[in-house]
């Protein structure tokens, strides 16, 4: 059996399938997820003998770091490769992106959750590689995990070259957003899967303020996710005022067209400390003008505790344009001088094809001072 991507109780099972006492499983669980031991030979809570016969019995797969690309700006941009598995014989090998993204006292990790995607909005370049198969729990816990096993080995904070503090630990000062490649929502079971490991305070140990799973608004997916009693913060990316404009540049919007994808927000319930975020990539010409931020004004006044990101368009192999800074001003004047807070969020790694809507594989030629691999 492969460990990685396992809950408590699925490995509790095994272990019991194994003739060991259940709570061994626990005991997995916890040196994978909170102390972050990659390899059975390193489980020092297990007894020797059960370590051995582990290792004899089940399998511990990490993706393959093919590359790290780092930006200027010390974001990284990691190339997993992806095996199929012996369990999953039928599944493809792959390969996936994530990046990671230092700042002051934190940390961002972007993860994916499908190799490739299947939405196919237009201005986004993970859209030019289809939708090659969902992740499994593992492929998605491991995007997480393998950043912060090198920044541990490292000896260094998310600030760079200090020592990391004994308490707290780099989770509880990790940000995961689930914005890489793929829709989160047409692969919901194993991404819901690796949730529960990543939010598990005896897991990985993230809070559910610091993880946002953003979604092109697949509305069965949103009703579904509402009904989790564990959960993260949800992002909608809405990237249009209209839904013509919308069905030009998402497709998706013909089958969960605005009204109905809206109504599902109406109904999302919302923790007390928590907002509904609208992320909108302003495409220069396209859906930047004043009328446009009249009408997302309109849209979203039947929400409450809405807040709008606005994503300046990442360059790429695409007809697009970015929009320029003063019609950037002017749109997220209109919104928050009408009650709606807006802020504009600048993409990290750009130079490196790391940035939102970049994702595609690309390799890019590095100066030797950024090269990592």
């Amino acid at each position: 059996m492969e460990l990685l991507g396992k809950s408590v109780e699925d490995l509790r099972v095994y272990c019991q399938a194994l003739g060991e006492p259940g709570y061994r499983g626990g005991q997995i669980y916890h040196a994978l997820y909170a102390e972050r031991r990659l390899n059975v030979g390193d489980m020092s809570n297990l007894p020797a003998a059960f370590r051995a016969k582990l290792a004899n019995e089940a399998t511990l797969t990490l993706p393959e770091v093919r590359h790290r690309y780092r930006s200027a700006d010390r974001s990284v941009r990691y190339l997993f490769g992806l095996s199929a598995s012996s369990e999953e014989s039928r599944m493809k090998a792959a390969a996936v992106e994530a990046v990671f993204m230092p700042s002051e006292g934190r940390q961002t990790i972007c993860i994916s959750t499908q190799a490739g995607c299947a939405v196919d909005c237009q201005f986004c370049l993970t859209a030019q590689l289809g939708l090659i198969r969902n992740l499994t729990p593992g492929e998605i816990v491991a995007q997480v995990l393998v950043p912060l096993i090198e920044m541990e080995t490292e000896g260094q904070s998310s600030v760079g070259g200090e020592p990391e503090p004994e308490s707290g630990g780099l989770a509880a000062r990790t940000n995961v957003v689930l914005m890489g490649q793929g829709e989160p929502l047409l692969n919901f079971e194993n991404v819901f899967a690796a949730l529960r490991i990543l939010l598990d305070a005896k897991g990985v140990g993230l809070s559910p303020k610091h993880v946002t799973l953003s979604t092109s608004g697949i509305v069965p997916g949103i009703e579904r996710m509402a009904q989790e009693k564990v959960r993260p913060k949800l992002a909608i990316s809405l990237n249009a005022s209209n839904d013509e404009q919308r069905d030009k540049l998402m497709p998706i919007n013909k089958k969960y067209p605005l009204k109905e994808l809206i109504g599902a927000c109406r109904k999302y319930p919302l923790r007390n400390w928590e907002h509904l975020t609208f992320e909108y990539v302003m495409l220069g010409g396209l859906n930047d003008s004043a009328e446009d931020a009249r009408r997302v004004v309109k849209l979203l006044a039947p929400l409450k505790r809405v807040k709008v990101n606005l994503i300046p368009w990442n360059p790429g192999e695409l007809p697009f344009a970015e929009a320029g800074g003063e019609r950037l001003e002017e749109f997220r004047k209109i919104l928050t001088d009408r009650g709606v807070p807006a802020f504009v969020r600048y993409s990290r790694g750009r130079d490196v094809m790391a940035a939102c809507g970049q994702l595609a594989l690309k390799e890019v030629n590095e100066s030797p001072l950024r090269a990592m691999a």
